[in-house]
């Protein structure tokens, strides 16, 4: 049977996300009018231990973005960042919880550091840092504000779009805005320059493009810089935009070295405009193989005949390295895997060596490349051979636990409702591809 899906708001489409997954109505608000409506806690099996040289932290902040956390928190020590470990970065504008690893300082030193709403809980120690990624997921708790309705309407609307994605278990596992950049969402279009050997157009994109929400003054040293007028620009450019301006110091000095300014900046953010680029790629992979389940009548998630699928490692998490294409014969056994959460339908994060799938979901990312117009090859980023991606595998579905609801009257707005979600993802999985489930006249969520 067809199903007709919701388009997304044109802010969504140009990062891929073409359609909302569920059809219920939405009941629009809006979340983080305070920092206390947005709050998340890292899931870990992260057990501290009474010896060893690294002090094991528990750090509650708020309004605090996590990489300025870790320079203040570094500074208050009297010691580099490199000693201070954590498994990942966590919304600036909320309430976040996350576990932190400090090399070679005591107790005391940690309780002489006050630094504004930060809370920092000494956990023990351990002979091992916490690291990029040790954490199984992230528990949230996040209230949508301003909703108009009565309550039994808001609470039927947010029933509704709750059972369609408890049926399935989970949303499409679509990257967020923040991985594209909240306030101008271009690193993807940066990212697609380098890939297509554009060089000149990655670096003025980064440098030039102008969004409404800017200063008038950076409006203002980004035009300057779309017209050539590299010194003018730098001289006007905003203090804080220090990665255009150590840019622009560069092509001031040269105003044909676009590859010294490109390499100005700090290895992992060139890294993530190549990332940024795979991200919006594997969204309109995931979009369009939405629409060719929806116009077809066959579940999102389920493996079809020529999909990639991979299995559960002894984690517990899917195994992108341990993956098989589905063929007529082992379909049934495979889809048997998939509802006990032991195999899980892939599509690409495109590299120069990611495999194609077979069937419709090869013609789809086949689609992909030629709408694009890039071939798996442009991923070895000739005009900065450092960004190079391999490519990998990323599940289609984003799985959510423990989700629950409640609805009540918004303190904050007389006469509107506020409603509060609680649930747990994955790691790597946004909330805000659930949230906007559930409000989609809001749009892109921010």
């Amino acid at each position: 049977m067809r199903i007709k899906l919701k388009s997304a708001p044109e802010a969504e489409r140009r990062l891929g996300i073409n359609f909302y997954f569920t059809t219920a109505e939405g009941i629009g608000g809006r979340i983080k009018t305070m920092p206390s409506d947005f709050h998340v806690e890292e899931i870990t099996d992260w057990e501290a231990d009474s010896d060893g040289n690294y002090l094991i932290l528990r750090v509650m902040k708020e309004n605090w973005d996590t990489l300025q956390l870790v320079k203040e928190l570094a500074s208050a020590l009297r010691i580099g960042t490199k000693r201070l470990g954590f498994a990942g970065t966590k919304d600036k504008f909320a309430v976040a919880a996350q576990k932190m690893s400090v090399w070679g300082i005591s107790e005391e030193d940690v309780e002489r550091v006050k630094l504004p709403r930060v809370k920092i809980e000494v956990l023990g120690r351990s002979k091992k840092p916490v690291a990029l990624g040790d954490l199984r997921g992230n528990e949230f708790d996040v209230v949508i504000r301003d909703v108009s309705g009565a309550l039994d309407e808001v609470e039927a609307k947010v029933k509704a779009v709750a059972t369609e994605i408890l049926k399935v278990g989970g949303v499409p596992n679509f990257f967020g805005v923040q991985r594209f950049g909240t306030s101008r969402p271009i690193t993807h279009i940066v990212g697609k320059h380098l890939v297509c050997g554009e060089l000149r157009a990655a670096v003025l994109t980064y440098l030039s493009e102008i969004f409404p929400e800017e200063s008038a003054a950076a409006k203002n040293a980004r035009r300057l810089c779309a017209e050539g007028m590299f010194k003018k620009s730098l001289r006007e450019m905003p203090p804080f935009l220090r990665y255009e301006k150590a840019m622009l110091n560069v092509l001031v000095r040269d105003d044909n070295d676009f590859l010294g300014a490109l390499r100005s900046l700090p290895s992992s953010l060139r890294r993530m405009f190549v990332h940024a680029y795979q991200s919006y790629l594997f969204n309109l992979t995931l979009s369009y193989r939405l629409e060719a389940c929806a116009e077809l009548g066959v579940p999102f998630a389920e493996a079809l005949v020529g999909d990639i699928v991979c299995y559960r490692g002894a984690d517990g998490f899917p195994d992108v390295s341990r993956t098989e294409k589905v063929t007529e014969s082992k379909l049934e056994g495979v889809n048997r895997l998939v509802k006990r959460q032991r195999a899980f339908v892939t599509a690409p994060l495109f590299g120069y060596e990611t495999e194609l799938a077979d069937g419709l979901q090869g013609e789809i990312e086949q689609r992909v490349l030629d709408r694009e117009g890039v071939a798996l090859e442009d991923f070895k980023v000739k005009v900065a051979p450092e960004l190079a991606s391999r490519g990998w595998r990323r599940e289609v579905l984003l799985r959510l636990q423990n989700l629950r609801f409640e609805v009540g009257e918004d303190e904050l707005h007389a006469g509107r409702t506020k409603v509060r979600l609680r649930f747990s993802l994955p790691k790597s999985g946004y909330a805000t591809v659930v949230l906007r489930e559930f409000m989609k006249e809001r749009g892109v969520i921010f």
